[in-house]
């Protein structure tokens, strides 16, 4: 399929706001991965001293990940609202599943915010049954974000008028979503420990560069998603 160029604001600045969301996420996982700062409900008490011991860090990553899910719901509102005015109408769903991802990642961000504020006093027995509780919560939603993202990716190779190189890369990017998407399920009632949360990090990331290269060629003017 061919390509279309446009001028348009809103089709480069939806490139902007998928290239964000992609170096500001990347960049919040490098700070909290190597840190110990990923929310673990097996073990909430580690955890809250963790973020007491580093909550500039905490911070900072928190801070990087909102405004990451904050472009990428943004985007997907903007592709939505493209294709009302330009069609097919099929395109709208990968545009609103993209916007709904953004808007489940941003309430598991919320849990880490709450998270920052119990960890005040780490040894307070009420606050660790609290800390698993929110953690819990913001573990499922960001697993529900996931879900949806690849969902988006999805139905964009259905949806939108890809070329077939991308429309294969997505593909193949889906499928290496959902098998993070799923891996939490394998846990059963233990949860997935820190090692298999990282390779779920990585298992996402075929995902997040593919909305990275789509990102690119709509900040040089080149839509495929209207």
């Amino acid at each position: 399929m061919t390509s279309t160029h446009h001028s348009a604001p809103a089709v480069r600045l939806t490139g902007l706001l998928l290239l964000t969301s992609l170096t500001t996420m990347v960049a919040a996982a490098v700070i909290v991965v190597p840190s110990g700062l990923t929310l673990n409900p097996a073990d909430p008490a580690a955890t809250l001293a963790a973020v007491n011991a580093r909550p500039g860090l905490h911070l900072l990553e928190l801070g990087l990940d909102v405004i990451g899910w904050l472009a990428l719901t943004g985007a997907g509102l903007l592709m939505a609202a493209r294709t009302r005015v330009t069609g097919p109408h099929l395109a709208l769903l990968p545009a609103g599943l993209l916007a709904a991802a953004g808007l489940a990642g941003l309430l598991h961000d919320a849990g880490n915010l709450a998270l920052t504020q119990l960890a005040a006093d780490p040894g307070d027995p009420a606050a660790i049954t609290v800390a698993r509780a929110v953690m819990l919560v913001a573990k499922w939603m960001v697993n529900l974000a996931g879900l949806l993202w690849v969902a988006a990716v999805a139905s964009a190779t259905f949806f939108t008028t890809l070329p077939a190189g991308l429309r294969r890369a997505g593909a193949v990017a889906a499928l290496s979503g959902l098998a993070a998407v799923v891996l939490p399920w394998t846990t059963g009632t233990a949860g997935p420990s820190p090692m298999l949360e990282q390779v779920g990090y990585v298992l996402h990331l075929p995902v997040m560069i593919w909305y990275g290269v789509l990102g690119w060629r709509e900040l040089g003017g080149r839509t495929y998603v209207s």
